[in-house]
């Protein structure tokens, strides 16, 4: 299986280019000092920005506040994970069936499955860290909105899951925070001695699906609905959308068309 470190074994041997509109020299002075960004803000941040901000194909774009932001980031997964250590500590990570949990905890525990899918792929097949801190990024939003997690039943376990899922993946972009966290998870072991993450298929499939909505061919609106629901509640749901009443007003409806079970297109 894959150690944390190895999809990024030569991360550090290669060479950056950032820029800041015109192309960047000394002689110019426009260029950027790494060693002044990581003084104020460490090298965990410096490292973030630089991997999230472009591919490695391109150039680097230069953004005050793409800094800032990573900064923000990094701390929204500290304060997430202080604030729940005490109940995810002592616990193991969840690995029962998706089908028992509900709620919160059953769209917590998928999307941990969706992000290690996505970050694997985006590492290993394209190289692209940005997509894959971006991933990341949903994942830690979706954890905040579990709220009073350790009062429900198998709480605790999904977010450790979650949790793990999170570090480890971020860990070969920010290790230093990585690590920190990982040791007070109670994990003996170094977080770069880990194995990756592994994604169930199983967990992958959704319950629900996303419609899209068109009135006379542009795009208005969208809602979830489940997968059971047939054309008829697909039609019914897409017309009583708010945003595309917005659009329907008290024009007649001429046509409504169910497209793949995937687009509504209203026709006025």
């Amino acid at each position: 299986m894959l150690k944390v470190s190895e999809p990024f074994s030569n991360l550090l041997t290669q060479g950056m280019v950032i820029k800041d509109g015109a192309k960047m020299s000394k002689s110019k002075g426009n260029v950027v000092d790494p060693d002044a960004m990581i003084r104020r803000y460490g090298a965990d941040t410096t490292r973030l920005f630089s991997l999230f901000a472009a591919p490695p194909e391109k150039d680097l774009e230069w953004s005050d506040k793409g800094v800032e932001g990573g900064f923000r980031f990094l701390n929204r997964v500290w304060r997430l994970a202080e604030s729940s250590m005490d109940s995810i500590r002592d616990v193991s990570p969840y690995s029962g069936k998706l089908e028992t949990l509900d709620g919160k905890l059953k769209t917590l525990f998928q999307k941990s499955h969706m992000v290690i899918q996505k970050v694997t792929r985006d590492i290993e097949e394209r190289f692209h860290f940005n997509t894959a801190i971006s991933a990341v990024m949903e994942l830690v939003n979706t954890m905040y909105q579990v709220e009073d997690f350790e009062e429900i039943a198998d709480g605790p376990q999904v977010m450790r899951f979650a949790m793990e899922s999170a570090v480890l993946l971020i860990a070969p972009v920010v290790p230093h925070i990585a690590e920190e966290l990982w040791e007070r998870m109670g994990n003996a072991s170094p977080v770069l001695d880990a194995n990756w993450p592994s994604y169930s298929e199983d967990a992958l499939v959704s319950d629900d699906m996303l419609i899209v909505i068109q009135v006379n061919g542009k795009l208005r609106g969208k809602f979830t609905i489940s997968t059971d629901a047939g054309d008829d509640i697909i039609k019914e749901t897409a017309l009583s959308n708010s945003n595309a009443q917005k659009f329907i007003q008290d024009k007649p409806v001429k046509k409504v068309i169910v497209v793949k079970r995937k687009l509504v297109n209203i026709v006025v």
